[in-house]
């Protein structure tokens, strides 16, 4: 497997297709149901032996395959719904002999779940994970199939949006992709326009700028900012923001691979921007108690002006029983610049979602053939049920596209790269306190050095 140093700018072309839902639903219940047709019997043999010199067929030979997934989302939630719809139509139009097994698992236990699985040498043919660090043991242990090589054999390259597969192949730190893509989103930060006019404020581009509006909103009685303290990941978000401005967008990248420390000046000075917030009061009373989703809820019902989250969060923002503030009520905008020589203002945080694997151990010629419909239909399948882009091409309109969905599509069509979240680069353990501990830093019981300085005690233990 070739590595290559992890790029700081990636590719995206087809931004108006950036927009997509994220998948993080999850259930704590364990379940199993296979869908059924023809019962399968047999496999067939794997694609380097039944294709003439790695070549496949020109035509689907239609072989009898049961196929096991195992998957995050219920049949009737989120991607669980395009998964399941993608098996049925290429088991009605394509192969009769197909079936498929579709197991769930809580998210919180998918990690672990994937653990065992690989200890024992029992991956799924197809199993939901994690882009990035995640995916990189199964990687290098030659778990998971190279997908760049599956899409070049069967012809289907060109159904892949490009953005995703640079997006990718960085977060993985390969030249090829060993996963397809689940969503395709963008972060940044969603505004309560109401209140800004309240305060006065105007939508700020500079790092600077920023700083004003969460003082003048503070100072007209107007909690400046809504962020899921409970849920922790949201204020990793903030503190990588001021990070990317202030020392690059591969300022993470560098810690992670030892070129820099996570004690280092820049470092500290961003979870040191946050913890100012919380002295100054800019995040309310309680924000360590407060989740993703009610913070979201600030936001839309006009207790907070401002909350950091991603295009998927337009889903909320659709949803005229929860968002008081109306169709229009809701902007966005980017993460401010420090210094356009260290980080561009059309630079843009993004991610993949979850995304789906497949075992190299399971794969043959018939899995193949799915990859390949797969990859051909998810795009036109997502739009058409959800309208929302997976990382995939696509060729059909959607009457799904919401005011809000355009909107951000729009404010992002000047997007020339991009750069990753905050554990994008980090081992589990590393990623682990990373979370655990900005709780303290948020309360001041840790300061922002003695938080870093966690951070990377952890890495220096883990390497």
């Amino acid at each position: 497997m070739k590595k290559k140093i992890l790029s700081t700018l990636l590719s995206v072309a087809m931004v108006a297709a950036l927009l997509a839902g994220c998948g993080n639903g999850s259930t704590k219940e364990t379940s199993k149901e296979t869908q059924t047709n023809t019962p399968s019997t047999t496999e067939s043999e794997a694609a380097t032996d039944s294709t003439d010199q790695g070549q496949a067929a020109t035509q689907d030979p239609q072989t009898e395959k049961t196929i096991k997934i195992l998957s995050i989302w219920a049949e009737d939630n989120d991607n669980g719904v395009l998964i399941n719809e993608i098996c049925k139509k290429y088991q009605a139009e394509m192969n009769p002999n197909f079936n498929w097994e579709y197991e769930l698992v809580s998210s919180d236990d998918l990690k672990q779940k994937i653990a065992t699985l690989t200890a024992s040498n029992d991956l799924p043919d197809i199993f939901v994970y994690e882009s990035g660090k995640p995916i990189v043991d199964l990687i290098d242990a030659d778990k998971i199939v190279n997908i760049s090589e599956v899409l070049e054999q069967y012809g289907c390259a060109d159904s892949m949006n490009p953005s995703a597969v640079s997006l990718l192949s960085t977060l993985s730190g390969t030249d090829d992709i060993y996963d397809l893509p689940l969503g395709l989103n963008v972060e940044g930060f969603w505004y309560n326009k109401a209140l800004f006019e309240q305060a006065g404020v105007k939508v700020p581009t500079t790092w600077e700028e920023f700083e004003d509006a969460l003082a003048k909103l503070n100072d007209a009685g107007i909690q400046p900012l809504a962020a899921g303290g409970s849920d922790k990941w949201g204020v990793t978000r903030l503190i990588n923001a001021y990070l990317v401005r202030s020392a690059g967008p591969d300022a993470m990248t560098k810690a992670a691979n030892g070129e820099a420390k996570y004690t280092d000046e820049a470092y500290v000075a961003a979870a040191q921007k946050i913890q100012d917030w919380a002295d100054k009061g800019y995040f309310g009373q309680g924000v360590t108690t407060v989740d993703m989703n009610t913070a979201g809820s600030m936001l839309m019902t006009g207790k907070a002006a401002i909350f950091y989250n991603g295009s998927w969060f337009t889903s909320n923002l659709n949803d005229d029983s929860a968002n008081l503030a109306g169709n229009d009520g809701i902007g966005f905008f980017n993460v401010p610049v420090v210094d356009e020589k260290i980080s561009a203002g059309d630079s843009y945080s993004m991610n993949c979602g979850n995304i789906l694997c497949f075992s190299k151990e399971k794969y043959d010629d018939a899995t193949g053939w799915f990859i390949k419909y797969f990859v051909e239909n998810m795009g036109n399948t997502a739009m058409k049920l959800q309208g929302t882009v997976k990382g995939y091409n696509y060729d059909t309109a959607s009457s799904n596209v919401s005011g809000y969905t355009q909107m951000v599509l729009d404010n992002i069509n000047s997007a020339k790269s991009a750069f990753t979240w905050y554990e994008a680069t980090m081992g589990s353990e590393v990623s682990t306190v990373a979370q655990e501990n900005v709780q303290t830093l948020l309360t001041g019981d840790m300061s922002a050095e003695e938080y870093m300085q966690s951070i990377q005690d952890a890495f220096d233990l883990s390497n």
